[in-house]
């Protein structure tokens, strides 16, 4: 007789604000990064010591998609897919995406990215609601990474 184990379900929920001022740097030009793959190519990537972009696509629109796939050193594979739910030029960007590792969903996620101006400059405010499934356990390892590519993304707009 053989038995079949079914995973285990749970989720997770975690919520986190991040605020970044550019000084000299309008808006638009802070929302233009996020809009064209070539803008995004400066600056949302993981390193590029340790990890190889396989996919990337981009259609930047309410209702269209955005796919980043890469391999890390290791041999892991992340995905990135996203649907644009709402933008506003130069004002905001509304978007839900999941994760996965090497094929397993590890979550869904619904991003909002603000740019207000700020004097001469941009205050930039990320706010992000995650549900992280089956057993991933995230112990912040998301605000982490997005704390990093929003550091790549003030460089890039310096650069």
């Amino acid at each position: 007789m053989t038995t079949t184990t079914e995973p285990v379900r749970s989720v997770a929920h975690g919520v986190f604000t991040i605020e970044r001022s550019y000084a000299s740097v309008t808006p638009q030009r802070v929302f233009d990064a996020f809009a064209s793959a070539e803008g995004k190519n400066g600056w949302f990537t993981a390193p590029n010591d340790r990890w190889d972009i396989v996919e990337r696509t981009m259609d930047f629109r309410v209702g269209g998609r955005e796919r980043l796939k890469g391999r890390w050193r290791t041999g892991l594979v992340t995905e990135f897919d996203a649907t644009y739910f709402d933008i506003i030029p130069g004002e905001r960007i509304v978007y839900a995406y999941e994760m996965r590792l090497d094929g397993r969903k590890i979550s869904v996620s619904l991003a909002t990215f603000e740019f207000k101006a700020s004097g001469a400059g941009t205050r930039l405010i990320m706010t992000e609601q995650g549900a992280f499934l089956d057993g991933y356990d995230d112990n912040g390892s998301r605000e982490r990474g997005s704390r990093e590519i929003i550091e790549k993304l003030g460089a890039y707009l310096e650069g």
